[in-house]
């Protein structure tokens, strides 16, 4: 068994422990491998491990390896910030978009998704840690940016996203998800359905879970180190 098979089938105990220890059922949380900055090869052998689910930050990369491993039934998920130059590829490419921020990347999304292909499915991101580096709408701006992402052809809203900033400190964590779970409960008092919290990492995916994330992001756990270009 490969060293990646092996990480693989750690960070999906890992998973099911945390969901037990939660009193949740594994099965609610889907695990999102972050492939970023790992070649093509490296993704087909994580797909032959039986994982499905792929994330990428990069337009042209998500594009690359989309042709690449198009033999594959990859579900492709751009989890990274979106220029509204760029909203066309993922558009055309992407199975899911997690970075909404703002209305005009929606309406674009929207606009440039192929008639031929199923809704495109969407997160809108939170900054819910505030951080001015952090990408993401606020709190408060969030009721009403989802309203309007929900009313656009082409796209199927599905819930929301956020990245705490990096913490050891459990209270803050918890607060930090709290934002978005209370965010999904004053938009089922409005009667807009949110069935996904994308929230949690190889840091921090046993304390999304226990907070309620159903999809987590995690890159470090299964792929190792990533090795950035100068």
């Amino acid at each position: 068994m490969s060293q990646l098979t092996l990480a693989l089938h750690r960070v999906q105990m890992q998973l099911a422990e945390a969901a037990h220890a939660a009193g949740r059922d594994a099965a609610t949380v889907q695990l999102l491998a972050v492939s970023k900055t790992f070649p093509a090869e490296v993704v087909r052998e994580v797909y032959a491990a039986g994982q499905r689910a792929f994330g990428e930050n990069y337009v042209q990369e998500l594009q690359a390896k989309a042709a690449e491993l198009a033999d594959l039934a990859i579900e492709w998920h751009f989890i990274g910030p979106l220029q509204s130059n760029k909203t066309r590829i993922v558009a055309e490419t992407a199975h899911w978009v997690h970075a909404i921020d703002r209305l005009k990347i929606a309406e674009r999304l929207s606009a440039q998704r192929p008639a031929h292909l199923p809704p495109l499915q969407v997160c809108v991101q939170v900054n819910v840690s505030g951080e001015d580096s952090k990408s993401g709408c606020s709190p408060a701006d969030a009721p009403a940016l989802l309203q309007a992402v929900a009313a656009l052809p082409g796209l199927q809203l599905r819930g929301l996203m956020c990245i705490p900033e990096p913490t050891q400190d459990a209270a803050t964590l918890a607060a930090r998800f709290g934002v978005l779970r209370q965010l999904q409960q004053q938009m089922a008092a409005q009667g807009l359905v949110l069935d996904t919290l994308s929230m949690g990492m190889s840091a921090d995916m046993a304390q999304a879970i226990a907070a309620g994330s159903t999809l987590v992001r995690v890159g470090t756990a299964i792929f190792g180190a990533r090795h950035y270009p100068a």
